[in-house]
């Protein structure tokens, strides 16, 4: 059966929009975008240092683990809830859950993380055209995943999609974190990220049913190993 000149243009309009908010969230995350995502180990050069992860196996499980708890219980539902509220307009809520994630960060160099991410977050977008209303600009500069849930938003990246990049974003940075202070191959880092890129729908997917009450950070070895990283005697990585 012959396909319509008019369908054939919706179809190609909605194909059109799909693959740009796509292109918008491989931007999103690149490891190229400015902001210092590639200059922290969250931890992980202690880790290395005290012989919790010495190698290729050890990396994957560490990693696993953060996605487990982490990325389930604290990254994802928060991120989901600041995209909600900067999609409601609800200046408030986003002010409350930009403000419990930074106090959800256990030690000074994750906090600190997460500002620094958040200034320079603050200052590229309105360079690549993201508008970030003045209200809320205090909130960006002070938390990183504020400025990502206005990007993802303003550019119309589904939230599902958003939370999924954000999460691969954090995997491909820390992964080959560890391929450099363990230090493994090229290749032993492509194929974790390849094998814990398979975990991430069902990550997203209980990530987003979290509910208020259950929100929170689920992960002492991140703690204490990023508490030690403050007063490492050498490090790579920024603390």
């Amino acid at each position: 059966m012959a396909v319509q000149k008019r369908d054939i243009k919706v179809i190609t309009m909605v194909t059109t929009d799909c693959t740009l908010a796509q292109l918008r969230l491989l931007h999103l995350v690149s490891p190229s975008l400015p902001i210092g995502g590639f200059t922290y180990s969250q931890g992980l050069e202690w880790a290395v240092e005290c012989g919790w992860v010495t190698n290729e196996a050890q990396l994957m499980e560490w990693l696993d683990d953060l996605l487990t708890t982490n990325m389930v219980h604290l990254e994802i539902p928060i991120l989901a809830r600041l995209y909600k509220a900067i999609d409601e307009k609800e200046f408030e809520a986003l002010t409350y859950w930009s403000h419990y994630l930074i106090a959800s960060r256990e030690t000074r160099e994750l906090r600190e993380e997460e500002r620094n991410r958040g200034r320079a977050l603050a200052s590229l977008l309105p360079k690549l055209g993201i508008a970030v209303p003045k209200e809320i600009a205090p909130l960006i500069k002070g938390c990183q995943s504020t400025g990502f849930a206005q990007a993802a938003h303003f550019w119309n990246i589904p939230l599902a999609a958003a939370a999924a990049g954000f999460i691969w974003g954090w995997l491909e940075n820390i992964t080959l974190a560890g391929v450099k202070i363990v230090p493994l191959g090229q290749t032993a880092g492509q194929k974790i990220i390849a094998q814990l890129t398979t975990h991430i729908p069902d990550i997203v997917k209980t990530g987003l049913q979290i509910e208020d009450d259950s929100i929170g950070n689920a992960c002492p070895a991140l703690a204490i190993a990023s508490t030690l990283h403050e007063t490492q005697y050498t490090r790579i990585y920024r603390s």
